[in-house]
């Protein structure tokens, strides 16, 4: 009798991410947009950029999937992990780190806006929207 083949788990990607926030009158609102594929509502983020912080990479991906610009955190304020689930590719973990990016511009039209939707909301709301409980807790605890 042969054993069962050993599975390993698939290789965690890093990944960063930008938590776009401005003050309004009601308070703090951070602004989330809904992914491509599965259209749940996500913090932009994406693959490190080469030749880029980390901070500016996750600047980039607001820029591209937001249209927002800003002053962004050096250092993450938080980190989350989640499978990320393609149609036609095997499911594979994400390790986020998260910079905070104080919104100063936000662009009418950007490149991924055809592909997605933005949206501003409380602190409180945009926790209970994303679908990672780790995110959730990062976007609760932030204070600028």
């Amino acid at each position: 009798m042969t054993s069962p083949p050993i599975l390993t788990p698939p290789s965690e990607r890093r990944q960063v991410a930008a938590l776009p926030w401005r003050r309004a009158a009601g308070g703090l609102e951070i602004l989330l947009v809904t992914s491509r594929e599965t259209r749940r509502w996500v913090t932009p983020k994406g693959g490190r950029i080469a030749g880029r912080t980390d901070a500016e990479s996750a600047a980039q991906e607001a820029l591209e999937e937001a249209g927002v610009e800003g002053v962004t955190t050096a250092a993450p304020i938080g980190t989350f992990r989640y499978l990320k689930v393609l149609k036609r590719r095997a499911p594979r973990w994400c390790v986020v780190a998260v910079h905070a990016l104080e919104v100063r511009v936000e662009h009418p039209v950007w490149q991924e806006q055809v592909e997605r939707e933005r949206a501003w909301m409380s602190v409180e709301q945009a926790a209970a929207s994303v679908g990672e409980p780790d995110l959730a807790e990062i976007i609760r605890a932030f204070r600028p």
